[in-house]
């Protein structure tokens, strides 16, 4: 059989991208979500996001709050985190080295990068900091640098934990420093071999004594084989002390971001599901992550859905699957979330933010924003709520992509921007 250049491919892949679907209004979201039948063909709908500078323009916020850029011109930030003091620090990076398995991959790879910023990763953690309080980040400066794709962070035992895309390491920190000291110490190396979902999140128990870190899986539905998805695909528990780790929930395709929940002490997660079922399959979502529970992936999404696709099956393992929490829509690429606080507002005081970071896959884009899942009584409840948009433009033109989100203990919402490479902050009008 002759096979196509891959330029005509790319090119097919752009007509199918002008074809069908009914924007977001066809996504499923919410605690029971109805899915439609999955669809299969040649190629995934695909959609280039067409970048284009801010300008004069940046995010739109609810009446009643502000946003600022507080940092520009980094080099890929990913994800935040507030220091006791209030200072910021920005992991900023691109990983990943998984090969091109099918032209398909070739042509995904080529519409995502022109989604992307061209610049560099800066393998980097960048400080920002506010000497007067006054809501002007005046210094920006790097903490530490030559890290490999730093990803997830997190405080605790005088530590600052960083999960780079082959390693969790820690550096010691005293309050103040605006430098780490050294190069940083391993505290256990994670799965590193291919990385075709690299991000490694993290979050660590209010008493500190574990790290939890989210490890993504080699591929979409195992198409490298399972020998490669070993400890993959899965929340790992990591003692902080000794490195040890175990499995703590398993069967999640990608977990991009965690954390915990004030109050009741949970670890929750969103998770990136598979792709190639249809534009509006299978829904990411956001979920707690309860110890030793198995998740579905590969076998079966959103509970006990088999994915016919999968050889072979393995019918105890869907069985066994439980249902997430509540559906984001389907590949709206959450990539972070804060669990809010009442200094954000009454409309906003319980419930969690999630970064959107957007979708490639569907012929009408989602994401590409911040929303608000408001919670009642410990649980996500309602509709979500559009907190930052304007990402993407009704031009079709995309400004920003979010990434990590995080809740300022002061009363504020830093949200990490990789394709504008800036870092916005959202504060409530005094």
């Amino acid at each position: 059989m002759r096979h196509l250049p891959v330029l005509s491919l790319l090119s097919l892949a752009v007509l199918l991208s002008a074809c069908g679907g009914e924007g977001e209004a066809t996504q499923a979201r919410g605690p029971d979500p109805k899915l439609p039948a999955p669809e299969r063909g040649l190629l995934p709908n695909m959609k280039i996001a067409e970048p284009t500078p801010w300008g004069d323009e940046k995010p739109r916020v609810p009446e009643g709050f502000s946003i600022t850029a507080i940092a520009t011109d980094l080099k890929i930030p990913r994800q935040t985190l507030v220091l006791p003091n209030g200072d910021i620090l920005v992991a900023e990076g691109r990983g990943g080295n998984a090969a091109k398995l099918k032209p398909k991959d070739v042509i995904a790879s080529q519409i995502k990068a022109k989604g992307n910023t061209q610049v560099k990763g800066g393998n980097r953690l960048t400080l920002l900091r506010d000497a007067d309080g006054d809501g002007a980040y005046e210094t920006q400066g790097v903490f530490a640098e030559n890290l490999n794709a730093p990803y997830g962070l997190a405080f605790a035992n005088g530590k600052l934990y960083v999960a780079n895309q082959d390693a969790l390491v820690s550096f010691d920190y005293q309050e103040g420093q605006t430098k780490a000291g050294g190069p940083p110490t391993v505290l256990t190396q994670l799965p590193a071999e291919i990385n075709h979902h690299w991000t490694k999140s993290l979050a660590v128990s209010p008493d500190g004594r574990y790290l939890y870190v989210g490890i993504g899986s080699n591929s979409n539905i195992t198409e490298r084989g399972m020998e490669v998805e070993a400890d993959r695909a899965m929340v790992w528990q990591i003692d902080a002390q000794t490195g040890a780790h175990r499995p703590y929930a398993t069967g999640l395709r990608n977990p991009t971001a965690l954390a915990i929940q004030p109050g009741t002490e949970q670890l929750w997660a969103v998770v990136n599901e598979r792709d190639e079922l249809g534009p509006d399959l299978v829904p990411d979502y956001l979920t707690s992550v309860r110890e030793g529970e198995f998740y579905g992936w590969p076998y079966s999404y959103w509970g006990q859905n088999v994915d016919e696709r999968v050889k072979p099956q393995n019918p105890d393992k869907v069985a066994a699957a439980i249902k997430p929490d509540y559906s984001l829509g389907s590949h709206v690429a959450a990539l972070g979330v804060s669990f809010s606080i009442p200094a954000m507002g009454t409309q906003f005081a319980e419930g969690a933010f999630v970064g959107e970071h957007g979708s490639w896959n569907r012929p009408n884009p989602a994401g590409y924003k911040v929303i608000f899942v408001p919670f009642s009584a410990g649980k996500p409840a309602g509709e979500p709520v559009d907190f930052a948009t304007g990402f993407r433009g009704e031009d079709g033109k995309t400004r920003g992509r979010p990434v990590g989100v995080t809740v300022d203990p002061r009363g504020a919402l830093i949200i990490a921007d990789d394709l504008a490479n800036t870092v916005w902050r959202v504060t409530r009008n005094r």
